[in-house]
């Protein structure tokens, strides 16, 4: 059985197809500038073998249809016919409160994205669009919709709440969401796996531009950072996270900024990069750090003051813990990072192995000393595979 997951952003769109036999790669790809003038798609197999098209691209249909093209293609392709393609798997950013889990498509179920899309606007109608170019060119192809919001919906009302008027949400759903669900649902599974204990309450680290911390329980989402947006939470690469709504009106009028300017100015220009007025690239800000530079330092110790907040917060929320996971860019390869969060916590009941932290390697590995009650460890994600394996779960 052979999956496609697709992630499709408003011009861009990118793809995996899986064996689920094995579980590996067979090939991926991405297409870039979709709707401008300048478009490319670029695809490469397990083996190595790399295909480039520059091709304008108007729409995602276009684009699926290249994507099809290339994935069979003779010298660069990892299939003969499209037809070994059993199903699509779609990442879709925002369930709202409609759905609990991934669904297959249909036409309700578009409408019901539709109606949610005010909820996302920058990603839904890429989303969208492409959801419907996939049902066009591959007709019959059962496909499935897997939401970035959905492991988070166990989170009962008294975390997503806000202290708003009632009316607010009733009417309009305004609530904490939470994202980056894909990859919290993967990563605790996996943990689940490793610890063999179902039960266990576990606070993953998805760390990355964009960061995320969730409390999970049982393997149901207890809490998590995001908010209403994406933009609530820690101090991520360009977010500003957490801060004061009166001091967000108050920098507004001083540094001039339009008003409905606002939201995009809190997302693009502040968090690690406004901070260091520098980068905010992790890497950029450890190599700045070498050499001195207090503000790149600053930037950094903001940023793992309030992983390390929202760790404590959220142990005392599920009354204890058993594993704290890192994932995601930062999380599975900045051992300076890690090695900030993680000092100072042993009232927790953690032993942290400093010698075991260093390193970038890849795979899975614990960083606690293995008489630790609390075990700390990296574990890649794997988004895709999450989705492929919710895609299969729903069409077999």
């Amino acid at each position: 059985m052979k999956i496609l997951v697709i992630n499709a952003g408003s011009s861009s769109l990118k793809y995996q197809l899986i064996d689920m036999e094995t579980e590996g790669v067979l090939l991926k790809g991405l297409c870039e500038r979709i709707t401008f003038p300048g478009s490319e798609l670029t695809q490469k197999t397990a083996d190595g073998r790399t295909l480039n098209i520059k091709q304008d691209m108007k729409d995602h249909t276009d684009a699926i249809n290249l994507v099809l093209k290339a994935m069979v293609d003779e010298k660069y392709g990892a299939i003969k016919s499209t037809k070994e393609i059993s199903a699509v798997g779609h990442r879709v950013l925002h369930s709202g409160e409609d759905f609990k889990h991934s669904v297959v498509v249909d036409d309700e179920v578009i409408r019901i994205c539709e109606k949610n899309a005010e909820l996302g606007p920058l990603h839904m109608p890429g989303n969208i669009a492409c959801i419907k170019s996939c049902r066009e060119v591959m007709p019959g192809v059962p496909m499935v919709l897997v939401f970035d919001t959905t492991f988070h919906s166990t989170m009962p009302p008294k975390a997503y709440m806000y202290g708003i008027p009632y009316a607010a949400y009733d009417q309009y759903k305004i609530r904490k969401y939470g994202f980056h669900g894909t990859s919290h649902k993967f990563v605790s599974e996996e943990t689940i796996k490793l610890l063999g204990r179902k039960d266990a309450k576990i606070i993953i680290c998805h760390l990355g531009n964009g960061s995320s911390i969730s409390a999970v329980k049982d393997g149901k989402c207890q809490d998590t950072t995001m908010g209403f947006t994406p933009l609530e939470g820690l101090v991520m690469g360009t977010r500003s996270g957490d801060i004061d709504p009166a001091a967000i009106d108050f920098m507004r009028k001083k540094l001039n900024i339009p008003a409905d300017e606002v939201v995009q100015f809190l997302n693009k220009k502040c968090g690690m990069l406004g901070v260091s007025e520098l980068s905010s690239d992790m890497r950029d800000l450890e190599s700045a750090i070498k050499e001195g530079n207090e503000k790149a330092k600053l930037a950094v110790d903001i940023t793992a003051y309030r992983i390390k907040k929202y760790i404590g917060a959220f142990a005392a929320t599920l009354n204890g813990v058993d594993a704290i996971v890192f994932t995601g860019g930062i999380g599975e390869h900045s051992d300076y990072m890690r090695e900030l969060v993680m000092s100072d916590m042993e009232y927790l009941g953690v032993d942290f192995d400093f010698e075991a932290n260093k390193g970038r390697e890849d795979g899975v590995r614990f960083i606690s000393k293995p008489n630790s009650k609390v075990k700390v460890l990296i574990l890649p994600t794997n988004e895709e595979l999450s989705i492929a394996r919710e895609t299969k779960e729903l069409v077999l």
